[in-house]
């Protein structure tokens, strides 16, 4: 596999991570230059992590995890986006806004990161080297997820807590998509 699939993976991957921070970006009540970076970091680990998870796993995982990996997604995503959008039709006064808990954030880093699973998977059955995919994939979410947090927080500023409900829409329509992709066979 070369260095150019590779990117081009890694992109495709960090798709649904950038998504997310940029809704997570529309909803912080308290931003500081941690923030981007904590939430960068966490989708970052978690879509380098799961590719070496699943590529140790081997196929002895794939078989339980793939029949549900999309009702997994959609559970956490729903929940999170709910919840955004729920606040979002709250006034200004009485929303206190989306803080990182952690909580939040690993659900959210683990839900985004479930292909990266199955993409380990696939490496594994390829005999790919997981070193460089690994590095790659990691990076790229990281960066664009740092940098939609910083984009989400322009548009949050802008349009207060009513942010919130395209934030929360964002969430629940990626976890609709993953579901979707999964009944059609991704077409």
């Amino acid at each position: 596999m070369s260095i150019i699939h590779i990117v081009l993976i890694a992109f495709s991957l960090a798709l649904d991570a950038f998504a997310v921070a940029l809704a997570y970006g529309f909803s912080l009540e308290f931003f500081n230059f941690r923030h981007p970076l904590i939430i960068a970091a966490t989708f970052g680990f978690f879509q380098a992590a799961m590719p070496v998870a699943g590529w140790m796993a081997g196929q002895s995982l794939a078989p339980v995890i793939k029949p549900v990996d999309h009702w997994i997604v959609l559970a956490l995503l729903l929940l999170v986006g709910l919840h955004m959008i729920r606040e979002g039709f709250a006034s200004e006064e009485a929303v206190k806004r989306t803080s990182l808990t952690p909580g939040i954030l690993l659900a959210l880093g683990v839900a985004t990161s479930i292909d990266a699973l199955a993409l380990g998977l696939t490496f594994a059955l390829l005999d790919v080297s997981i070193l460089w995919p690994v590095v790659i994939i990691g990076g790229i979410t990281f960066l664009t997820s740092w940098v939609a947090v910083y984009i989400g927080r322009v548009f949050g500023l802008v349009f207060g807590t009513k942010i919130n409900i395209a934030g929360g829409l964002i969430l629940i329509g990626i976890g609709l998509k993953i579901c979707v992709e999964h009944f059609t066979g991704g077409f």
